[in-house]
């Protein structure tokens, strides 16, 4: 009987269930008001616990985690987020692993202005870059090149990742290293799942995960968080500690564009 040469691993099914069950292995029994009982053998809710709470057979539930190739209808998709108690950013993500439109999101319009927004950037006196859908930075200004030595002055790497997970130059310049990369990690993972099956996203994450084995622990964490602002520290070589409010705008219909602004904490 011929056999697939594809690993079963790197199937969307697979990344799915992966994903439902580390999410299923952190809720807590009592985070959905049931009693935990003696004697778990697994961490988290148990698989039947689950499929109770959506609703659905512990069969199919459990087929789910499995990763078999089984139809999950964007309904019972919504029952499983909920049931999880997902954030906005890793309910997404779930929607994306299964190719499925979440029925709570609006409809997409067709307008959008990328060149409006890359022209946007030589406007802004604050440190500001225009990222694309791998973080690759696309448009940068005089402040932005000043601060992010290694990554946005010479002739570096342009991505974002890469600077931050394999340049000593990251290291040294941002301020609780460790903290924000790991955060980094999460957040691409929420971007990337857009366009996974993009030859050019998959060899991006298999370079980092064979370059930096940070990167690789991060990734396997199946952590998801949307790109958030807040403070950013960074050690400058030249002008010592310097810290920023970061905002990130999103062009409307256009999650993959994101224009970010490091605004002057005084």
């Amino acid at each position: 009987m011929p056999t697939s040469n594809k690993n079963a691993s790197e199937t969307p099914e697979h990344a799915l269930g992966e994903f439902i069950r580390a999410h299923r292995e952190r809720l807590s029994p009592q985070a959905v008001g049931l009693a935990p009982g003696p004697r778990r053998r697994t961490p988290g809710l148990r698989r039947e616990e689950v499929a109770q709470l959506c609703g659905v057979s512990p069969t199919w539930y459990t087929w789910i985690e499995q990763g078999r190739p089984v139809s999950a209808s964007a309904d019972a998709l919504a029952r499983i987020a909920v049931a999880l108690q997902l954030s906005r950013a890793e309910r997404a993500y779930l929607f994306e692993l299964a190719a499925q439109r979440d029925p709570a999101e609006p409809d997409p319009a067709s307008q959008d202005a990328p060149a409006a927004l890359l022209q946007t950037v030589g406007l802004i006196d604050a440190p500001a870059y225009v990222l694309d859908r791998q973080w690759n930075a696309l448009r940068w200004n005089a402040p932005a090149t000043d601060l992010f030595v290694g990554w946005l002055d010479g002739t570096h790497d342009r991505n974002l990742l890469t600077y931050t997970f394999t340049s000593p130059d990251a290291r040294a310049l941002i301020a609780d290293w460790e903290t924000r990369a790991r955060r980094l990690a999460a957040e691409f993972r929420a971007d990337s799942i857009r366009h996974l099956n993009d030859a050019p996203m998959r060899a991006l994450i298999d370079n980092l995960s064979a370059a930096s084995d940070a990167f690789a622990r991060f990734w396997a964490s199946q952590d998801v968080f949307e790109r958030e602002g807040g403070e950013r520290a960074f050690e400058h070589p030249s002008r010592g500690r310097v810290v920023f409010n970061q905002i990130t705008f999103k062009p409307a219909h256009r999650e993959d564009l994101k224009l970010v602004i490091l605004v002057g904490s005084d």
